[in-house]
């Protein structure tokens, strides 16, 4: 008897049940990874935002006042910085301050120097000073007409520089108006002043008028500081150097009064009249004794005095005399000048009378 074939065996077929559950945990999955993107994404935006507002928003209170200043050193990197400025209560963070830098391209750009900032300046605020540069900036007035030691006592009564420098010869220096950094050394700024005469000087020298009495850029500085002491407007000090210049073309003594002064206290005001003890008296400054130039100037001369000696006017005046307005009256003989100085004398009189002294 035969037996029946049997049939081929059949693989199970998948559940519907199970590709349920497939396609359901796919959609978990993919809930979850899109939940957890959102939720990065949230606090992303919620950093992002916070670290926008304190860059851009109100800064730290000044700890005193409603200014706060910060010095920030030569060569600093973009860490010092940012911990000065922290330390020194101007910004919150150095870590934001440092990556705004960077991100914006201020890092490579920071310049030193001493910084004054708003109560609550924004960061910003504070990144775009110190990015332009934009320093408190200090200033040194010399007079002209200073000898070196007041010149000394000007840098040496200054709370912004540091450090110690010699007193310069008299009349190395040339007196202006120097912008100066909290902490420079008095003995650069003193260089500068000293490097800018002897610019000026050059400069002058090299187009000063032919057949001068004087041979020495020296000897120029020392006649220019009579002249500067001997008058304050600048208009007139081309014929007071006329003045000198024909005199010691002729072989005239200078006679200064400045020179005297300057024998006696090295220049420093006496607060009265010259005596005649003092003008008598012999001194290498005395120069109704001496002939020719003094040995060493008498104060610091400005640019304006440096060229009229260079330069002087071209007139036959030997004498001059103040004339009660501020100013002199010149003349070129003996005769003409004593008529002045008696008039001079007649307006003495007169304030002596109305004042009662």
């Amino acid at each position: 008897m035969s037996k029946k074939p049997s049939s081929p065996r059949r693989k199970p077929a998948r559940g519907k049940s199970s590709r349920r559950e497939t396609a359901s945990a796919a959609r978990r999955l993919t809930r979850g990874l899109f939940g957890a993107v959102a939720t990065f994404a949230a606090v992303g935006v919620v950093v992002l935002l916070a670290a926008l507002w304190v860059y851009q928003g109100p800064g730290p209170s000044a700890p005193t006042g409603d200014k706060t200043t910060v010095v920030l050193r030569k060569g600093a990197s973009l860490p010092e910085i940012a911990a000065s400025l922290e330390q020194g209560g101007v910004i919150g963070s150095s870590s934001l301050f440092m990556t705004a830098a960077k991100l914006t391209g201020a890092a490579r750009t920071l310049k030193a120097g001493e910084y004054e900032f708003k109560t609550r300046a924004s960061m910003a605020a504070v990144l775009d000073a110190i990015r332009h540069g934009r320093i408190v900036r200090h200033w040194i007035t010399i007079p002209e007409g200073l000898t070196s030691d007041m010149v000394m006592d000007i840098l040496n009564g200054s709370d912004v520089l540091a450090g110690d420098a010699p007193t310069p010869p008299e009349g190395a220096i040339l007196p202006e108006t120097y912008e100066v950094q909290r902490g420079e050394d008095r003995a650069a700024v003193l260089q500068r002043m000293m490097d800018d005469r002897d610019a000026v000087l050059n400069e002058l020298w090299a187009n000063r008028q032919p057949g001068l009495p004087f041979s020495s850029k020296e000897e120029a500085v020392t006649l220019a500081s009579i002249v500067e002491k001997e008058t304050g407007l600048a208009s007139e000090r081309p014929r007071v150097a006329a003045v000198f210049v024909n005199r010691l073309r002729t072989g005239m003594r200078l006679g200064s009064d400045p020179t005297i002064i300057y024998g006696i206290s090295r220049g420093r005001p006496l607060g009265r009249g010259i005596r005649l003890s003092e003008l008598q008296r012999p001194t290498p400054y005395n120069t109704y004794l001496i002939a020719g130039l003094p040995p060493t100037p008498i104060a610091n001369p400005g640019r304006a005095a440096l060229a009229a000696v260079l330069n002087p006017a071209k007139t036959g005046d030997l004498y001059f005399v103040a004339d009660g307005t501020g100013g002199h009256v010149f003349a070129s003989t003996l005769e003409q000048h004593n008529a002045n100085v008696a008039k001079w004398r007649e307006i003495e009189r007169q304030r002596a009378a109305k004042t009662g002294g």
